[in-house]
Formats: C-alpha cells, structure tokens, sequence
C-alpha cells in the first residue's frame, strides 16, 4: 500500500506520545515471569508489542486488557511458562524475535519461533552464537535466519565480548542468564540502551554494572516481583515530529511525558549541534527511567559529522537525520553506522535511494552515507520504503517541505511501531 505525503505551511501542537516500543516489549517479558500481578500504564499497541504480547498468552500467561494502553499481567514465575500449541509469531519484531530466544533457551521445553517474510531475512547468528556457547540447543534456517527451532536446555553463565554494541543482543544473553548456572559477564564495546538493565533491577534482580561490563551471578534463589510501570513516551517516535518541528517555517511544538534515558537521547545531542533550538523541561524520574517534556522549534541547521560511540544512541534515528542533513548548510558525514545494513531493511541503500529520487547530493559510504545540503526537495515521485516503517515515516516528514506530494511505497510498515503516527502529524500540520 502506497501513501501519500501532505505538505505543511507550519507545524503546531502540544501532544502526548504512545509508549516507549522498547521499554513496553520489556515490560511484558519481565512482568510473564515476575511473580504476582503486574501492571503496566502506557503500553504501547503496536503490531510489534502486540505479537510479544500474544507470545506470551500462547505460552500460558494471563494478560488483560482494561482500557487503552493499561494492561495487568499475572505472572507466572520464572519456571511457570508452559510450552506453546503453536509455532510462535513474531511478526516483523527483531526484538520479540531475539529476545525470546534468550528466554526460552532455558526452559523446559521446545519452541519454534518465526517472522513474516522480511524479519525471516534478518540474521540471528549474533544471538545463536553466544547463546550456544553457554548450552542452548538452536537449529536455524543456513545457520542464521528464522524459522528457529529451541529445544530448552540447562544454561551455564559465560564470559562473552559483545562484536557489536545491541541492546537486543545484550538483553537476550541477560535473560538467557535468568536461566544459567553461574556467573555471566559481558563486555560492550560501546554503550547501547539500557533499559533491559534498568528493568531487571526494578524487578528485583541484582545485577553488577561496570562501565561497559555487565554481569549476573545466578545462584538459583533469583525471583522477580511484580511491578507497577509507567511506559514514557518513545524518544524515537518523538524525533520525528521534533525533525518536522524544525525543517518547517514558523513551527513550535511541545511533547510530553518523553523519555530521556542517556542510552537514548544520541538525536537531541546530534540536533542541538547542528543548531536546533531544542528545550527539555519538567525533567523527572518514573520507574528508573528519565522523562522530560520537550519544545521543539524551526532551526537553522549546519551540517556535521555524526559517527563513533554516538552511533548506538541513535541508530534508529539515523535515516530521519540524513532528511534533515538535507536541510542544514554543507556537508554531513554519518560513519560507523554498518548496523544499518541487517534492520528491518539495508537502511542505508534505503535512505541513500529515497534522497536521490527527491534530488538530494547523497553520497553512499559502506557503514553511513554522506549529505550535502541544503536543497529544495522536489517530490513528484514514488519512494519505496523496503517495508520498513522509519524509512517511510522519515520520508513522510520530508514529504511537509517538498513542492509536490509524492508516495511512499509500503508504507502500511508505519502501523509496526507507530499506528496513529499519520493522524498525529495531520493534526499537527497547519496547511
């Protein structure tokens, strides 16, 4: 399905965001296997969340519903999850894909996990690797790919550098650990999000963080308690309405309630450099995790170079700054950033292909791209977005400046992790 992008005179509004996509995916692993009733505000409903969410029901856990975003989760306990019916579906959810194959390493039973046909593209070696090493039995589609069959085994804690910094990686070893004999260690070479890490300890577990080393000493008396949580709104969903905010003339927005973690926050530190006028305030604390309210308002850009330890904290980000690299005064160089190549497609080539049909100089590196800027956007044209909902809701704000509309193809990839994002941006968009 193809969308059509809209232009804007000026952007207005003050508004509340969904729920965090990584902190809600969190939420209802650890709240399954916590003991006692959880209750979670916030959550967001997108299909990704929602394919955890049905995992989870599947392998014997009680979820209800009380109205939008509240839910409560009745925990059944580390070893209460009960082997499912069926193969388990985890849609186009790397995450519910890479996590949950570190839960079910260790339990008790088997299970098959699959994807639609682009998360079925994505590698899982990264995962399967360490996972083996500390004794799961995984067999993959040519070593790598889902479908992946788990047949649950005895873990055992090891010490293991991560090649990558992936908060997805990291986590799944974290809750393989929940599962293992002894002590297991990990080493990032950069800092990624830590919101597995924050969560754990809400949830009662103890865990030793030094610099960039993690580790957890299983000794089999681990529990985890139940828990109230407040999702905050997700700072990725957030950008793309503060980039909007800051490429169209005579805007000013306001979001709420929008979680700051310092894992996250690479887009506000890169924007502000390149001369937005950005300002966080009502800073708090809910939950172990940082929020603020933040304004947003048309900017002057320049271009810089965005690359090294700040890659991890905004790798989601970065097909939504090459837009705005489109707009700010000379060059922008985005480096280090290969984990581009294996999302939920090459966002890379994606990003580069969307720019130069929009007649914007790009330059395409093998781990970034290279930007020069600023040039009027024409538009006109038909953008495919490789199914990947940041590239078409990345296109979709470049799509309020540009002369002509112009389509996004498979663009119905936006409903993964933001439903109402086109509702919101119509309603912001003064035309």
């Amino acid at each position: 399905m193809s969308f059509k992008t809209f232009q804007a005179r000026t952007i207005q509004g003050d508004i509340n965001l969904p729920g965090d996509k990584s902190i809600s995916h969190r939420a209802l692993i650890l709240a399954a296997i916590a003991e006692g009733n959880t209750y979670i505000k916030g959550l967001l409903e997108s299909d990704d969340c929602l394919h955890t969410l049905n995992i989870f029901q599947q392998l014997g856990v009680e979820i209800r519903k009380n109205e939008e975003g509240i839910y409560r989760v009745e925990g059944v306990g580390l070893y209460g999850l009960k082997e499912a019916q069926d193969i388990l579906y985890c849609g186009n959810s790397g995450t519910t894909a890479r996590l949950l194959t570190g839960l079910l390493a260790g339990q008790k039973f088997y299970s098959v996990l699959t994807g639609d046909k682009y998360l079925n593209t994505r590698p899982m070696d990264r995962v399967i690797i360490p996972l083996e090493k500390m004794g799961a039995r995984i067999w993959s589609r040519q070593d790598k790919y889902l479908p992946l069959s788990i047949k649950g085994s005895q873990l055992s804690g090891i010490n293991y550098k991560l090649p990558v910094a992936s908060a997805q990686l990291k986590s799944a070893l974290l809750l393989a650990a929940l599962y293992a004999q002894g002590e297991l260690k990990i080493t990032e070479p950069e800092y990624s999000r830590d919101h597995t890490e924050r969560m754990l300890q809400a949830f009662g577990v103890k865990l030793e963080i030094r610099g960039k080393e993690i580790s957890i000493n299983n000794t089999g008396d681990l529990k985890l308690h139940a828990q109230e949580i407040e999702v905050p709104g997700d700072l990725s969903s957030a950008a793309f309405f503060i980039a909007a905010a800051l490429i169209t003339p005579d805007s000013e927005i306001i979001l709420r309630n929008v979680g700051i973690n310092p894992t996250r926050d690479g887009f506000l530190k890169v924007v502000r450099e390149m001369g937005a006028r950005i300002e966080l305030f009502n800073i708090r604390e809910k939950a172990g995790e940082p929020l603020a309210d933040i304004r947003a308002r048309t900017s002057t850009l320049k271009g810089i170079n965005i690359e090294g330890e700040l890659i991890p904290a905004l790798i989601d980000e970065l097909p939504l700054l090459a837009v705005l690299a489109s707009q700010a005064e000379g060059k922008t160089i985005i480096k280090d950033a290969a984990e581009l190549r294996v999302k939920e497609s090459d966002r890379i080539s994606a990003t580069v292909k969307g720019l130069r049909k929009l007649g914007v100089n790009v330059e395409e590196l093998a781990d970034g791209m290279v930007i020069e800027g600023p040039v009027r956007l024409e538009g006109g044209i038909e953008i495919d977005s490789f199914y990947d909902h940041r590239i078409a809701m990345s296109f979709m704000v470049a799509g309020l400046i540009t002369e002509k509309s112009f389509l996004i193809k498979d663009a119905e990839a936006i409903k993964i992790s933001f439903p109402d994002f086109c509702a919101i941006l119509k309603k912001l968009s003064k035309r």
